[in-house]
């Protein structure tokens, strides 16, 4: 019987007869690599041990002579005493896979994250290679990204070959972390720069961080009757102030310099002066007129005209403007009544007010 039929297990005795101890899992010294990637070790047995390029590396891109010099120590397999041309075959890809193996199982059991290259796409999901390992990450737990992916196991069975992998995990924990360090420092009067996430009728929400705050259209603007998205839009970055804060239920409003200057500040106006105005709203007990931007008067229904009418729709048009008398002024709940009844029939001169 020649050697290369003979098993393992029976040349691994016939060596130790000639005092040549062989075993299974040895450790080398690298000799060379050649420009073929094949390295030739010494094993400190009669003939030299030969590892191909295709058995060093589960990772098709690992280049041996980059990452191999000669005097360097290796942990090989050996697969047969004779490959037919003298050396010894061997193989050290399996022993790199089972430590690799053991390290990825350690990150999985340490709930760590894996940061990875995206090795193919379908319409199932994203497959990810790890040192050899194949990960699947279902489209629903994807991040988006068809390049890299950020993600935790949330199921391991090797045995059956399924490692579940979810990016949606890492961006919900890293979200609720934002969150928790923004609501345990947060105050009232802390200015930050946020991002418009929503806008509605009422406002706009925005984004801080990752956390929602309201910006009611009052803090919007002075005008009441103001459209939001004429001052905001969708994906604007502004910057906002906390003016409520409910740490409880996690809600915030807040406020926002671009509303300028109360207009109240530079309001010069007396009672008894004659203003032109414009008729904005209707309401059953009068109507609400536009002294200035940002300032509405009431011209209550019994003010509106020497005749008794039942709705202010009788005798007046929105966006009509009317010469009208200043009959009170509340300046600290910025409140103002006037008249048009008074210059009824008149020719009365008026102040103009910038608008």
């Amino acid at each position: 019987m020649d050697e290369e039929n003979l098993s393992f297990e029976e040349l691994l005795n016939d060596s130790f007869e000639k005092n040549t101890k062989l075993e299974k899992i040895s450790t080398g010294t690298v000799i060379e690599v050649n420009d073929e990637g094949e390295v030739f070790v010494d094993l400190n047995y009669k003939a030299d041990g030969l590892i191909p390029k295709g058995e060093y590396s589960f990772d098709e891109n690992a280049n041996p002579k980059e990452e191999l010099k000669p005097g360097d120590k290796i942990e090989v397999e050996v697969i047969k005493l004779n490959d037919g041309q003298g050396n010894v075959l061997l193989s050290c890809k399996k022993l790199k896979q089972s430590i690799l193996r053991e390290k990825f199982e350690e990150r999985v059991n340490n709930n760590e994250i894996f940061e990875e290259k995206v090795e193919s796409v379908n319409d199932k999901g994203l497959i990810v290679n790890v040192t050899g390992i194949k990960v699947f990450i279902p489209s629903s737990l994807s991040c988006g990204s068809k390049e890299k992916a950020r993600f935790k196991i949330i199921e391991y069975n090797p045995k059956e070959h399924k490692i579940i992998g979810s990016c949606k995990v890492v961006i919900n924990e890293e979200k609720k972390k934002i969150e928790k360090e923004f609501w345990d420092n947060v105050k009232v009067g802390n200015e930050y720069e946020g991002i418009v996430s929503s806008i509605s009728t009422y406002g706009a929400f925005i984004d801080i961080n990752g956390v929602q705050g309201l910006l009611h259209v009052s803090e919007i603007s002075w005008d009441k009757e103001a459209n939001v998205q004429d001052f905001l839009k969708q994906g604007q970055k502004i910057k906002v102030k906390i003016k409520e804060l409910d740490t409880e239920n996690k809600r915030m409003k807040l406020s926002y310099d671009g509303k300028g200057e109360d207009p109240w500040n530079s309001l010069n106006l007396n009672v008894g002066d004659i203003i032109r105005v414009k008729v904005k709203k209707f309401m059953p007990f009068g109507v609400f007129v536009e002294i200035k931007k940002g300032i509405d008067g009431l011209v209550h229904i019994s003010q509106i005209s020497e005749q008794k009418i039942s709705k202010p729709e009788e005798k007046l048009q929105i966006g009509e403007e009317v010469n009208a008398k200043v009959i009170d002024i509340n300046s600290e709940n910025k409140k103002i009544e006037l008249s048009i009844r008074e210059l009824e029939g008149t020719s009365s001169e008026y102040s103009s007010l910038e608008k």
